[in-house]
């Protein structure tokens, strides 16, 4: 949306998953918004796919990224995707989510990863106040309203991606003003 555009905290960690997947690979930009990240994955010459919860946001980014091809679903159910994928690309997603619902999501947007095909996950890190899920109040749309937060830390991703079979490459802290984000790619092995 209009308030992140200025945001830049995700391009390193992004690039660094890049650089794992071959040119032109096949990624699911899951939780896509508006497609501002599946714009920038297109432009670095990989095909996209991205599903997102809100039919007024796919449609924003099918207007877009035209090339992409764009689903209303919810990753709480499994996706029913008959493409599988070379990358998963989830960056701020999992951050909406109860923990207790974790485990479950992630087996469903990862159950579209091809074998030796990596995942990318950004949330925020949990701050010092040791809070690991709190509804925030925000006005920075120019209205008030809520959101749910899940925090994370580096050894929780990392758990969550160990008990699916898969192996962490890469790990990343960025910041973005007073927030934390912890970035991790990881690999599924071509045996799961």
């Amino acid at each position: 949306m209009e308030d992140h555009r200025g945001d830049t905290w995700w391009m390193d960690g992004t690039d660094a998953y890049l650089s794992f997947l071959e040119p032109g690979a096949s990624i699911l930009d899951v939780g896509c918004g508006s497609g501002e990240k599946a714009k920038y994955l297109v432009q670095k010459g990989f095909r996209v796919t991205g599903i997102d919860f809100s039919e007024a946001m796919i449609a924003l980014a099918r207007e877009q990224v035209p090339t992409g091809t764009f689903f209303v679903k919810d990753i709480k159910e499994p996706l029913g995707l008959e493409n599988v994928f070379d990358g998963i690309f989830a960056q701020a997603v999992l951050l909406h989510f109860p923990k207790k619902e974790i485990a479950n999501v992630l087996k469903h947007i990862t159950a579209s990863l091809k074998s030796g095909g990596y995942v990318y996950i950004a949330v925020k890190e949990l701050g010092p106040d040791h809070q690991e899920e709190k509804i925030v109040k925000e006005d920075d749309y120019g209205y008030a309203y809520e959101r749910f937060f899940s925090y994370f830390t580096f050894d929780e991703l990392k758990k969550y991606m160990t008990d699916m079979g898969m192996k962490l490459v890469y790990e990343k802290r960025a910041s973005s003003g007073e927030t934390h984000w912890i970035q991790v790619v990881a690999n599924k092995p071509w045996n799961a």
